[in-house]
């Protein structure tokens, strides 16, 4: 892991609640400084400025750069404000819908029991799509006509997705962790769709499991405001009883770019998370 994150007893912690870290919007406010929490400073406000989006040679939105949803380069440590703050940014409202699953699966599922000691995250294994983009660490997009290829600090993930006319998978995707993705282009958006997963990431939060039919279609647009929209939508026949929908605005964290995040070094000893756990636990039962 970087300096960015957290120490190893708290990964799984931190993880578990990455999908919610996604930044939120701050609307335009009077010249001055903002107040955050405890009335410290929150970084600058006042109007938003609007520039004409990036565009490449051909004419379609310039994703390339270094995205973030949330964490210390976004937020700043805690109890004190980002060195270097954001500018605001307009509203941008996000379509969320709940996980619903089907009664069976659902049941199946809670019969498990599922702790944050059952996160496969914990374990260093790959978050999947779409939670890994609300990990509190950096992404880098690295955009060409034809390929759109994303390096994530977190989990040292990487996507290579084809750009095309149409969304055509192979005929034989092997099922993995991130998933087969491809994209198109429809008008400013880049849809990417992805399917070929394996059955063991979690969608979102403890224990949000799903089968290898879960398919992913995510939209990504570039704002005016220097922001990065995001939504994704989660169908999975399997699994789900409707489609579960995510999203929220990324930002261009100053002066941040991806850097080495090494999992099983700095997280070797599940067995605190464990004890912490227990002891939890047997505190509830106290009360």
């Amino acid at each position: 892991m970087t300096k960015r994150f957290f120490s190893s007893l708290t990964i799984a912690t931190a993880v578990a609640a990455a999908s919610l870290l996604i930044s939120l919007p701050s609307s335009g406010q009077a010249p001055g400084q903002g107040k955050g929490k405890g009335g410290a400073p929150k970084g600058p406000t006042g109007p938003v400025t609007h520039r004409p989006i990036p565009r490449t040679p051909d004419g379609k939105p310039d994703l390339s750069g270094t995205w973030q949803g949330g964490g210390v380069s976004i937020n700043g440590e805690a109890g004190a404000p980002p060195l270097n703050p954001l500018p605001p940014i307009d509203q941008h409202p996000v379509n969320r819908q709940p996980l619903v699953y089907k009664p069976e699966f659902d049941a199946a599922r809670k019969a498990k029991n599922y702790t944050t000691l059952d996160d496969p995250t914990l374990y260093c294994l790959l978050p999947g799509i779409p939670r890994i983009v609300g990990m509190p660490m950096p992404m880098e997009f690295v955009q060409t006509p034809r390929v759109l290829a994303i390096l994530y600090e977190s989990f040292r993930a990487w996507r290579r997705i084809p750009i095309g006319n149409d969304l055509k998978h192979s005929d034989d995707v092997t099922p993995t962790w991130m998933g087969d993705s491809v994209a198109k282009w429809d008008g400013d958006t880049l849809m990417v769709d992805t399917i070929g997963f394996n059955d063991k990431t979690w969608i979102s939060g403890i224990g949000s499991t799903h089968t290898e039919q879960m398919h992913v279609v995510e939209r990504y647009t570039l704002n005016d405001d220097g922001s990065l929209s995001w939504e994704a939508k989660v169908e999975d026949p399997g699994a789900l009883a409707a489609p579960y929908v995510t999203g929220g605005v990324l930002r261009a964290p100053i002066g941040v770019h991806v850097e080495e995040y090494e999992c099983a070094e700095n997280n070797p000893d599940p067995g605190h998370m464990k004890k912490a756990v227990e002891l939890e636990s047997k505190a509830k039962g106290k009360q």
